[in-house]
């Protein structure tokens, strides 16, 4: 079973006004997915962004967003350089295939030598 969870990447203030109560007091946050398994640890490409508004507590959706909040989330959007994309394996990965080139040596020695 994998676990997910998403690295936060980047955070910036924004001076725009919120939809829902006319305050200027917005969070943006970038966040990059990442996997983790037993075997393995995987860094997905996929960013995540959630803008919030810190005086209602309210998480604003791009349906909500004047042109203003789209102009300043693009500008944000190109500064943000996510982790490169890839897989890492564990420890544990590396023991188990260990063990099994292990196991598939013995076994082909055992069969060359007419042990069996």
């Amino acid at each position: 079973m994998e676990k997910e969870r998403y690295e936060l990447l980047r955070e910036a203030p924004l001076n725009n006004n919120c939809p829902e109560c006319f305050n200027q007091n917005l969070t943006l946050r970038f966040s990059q997915r990442h996997l983790q398994g037993k075997l393995y640890h995987r860094t997905c490409r996929e960013v995540r962004q959630e803008l919030q508004c810190n005086t209602c507590k309210t998480v604003l959706y791009p349906v909500q967003w004047s042109e203003d909040i789209e102009r300043s989330v693009a500008y944000y959007e190109k500064a943000v350089e996510p982790a490169r994309a890839g897989i890492r394996f564990t420890i544990l990965f590396y023991v188990l295939l260990v063990a099994g080139l292990a196991a598939i040596a013995a076994l082909i020695y055992v069969l060359r030598e007419g042990l069996i």
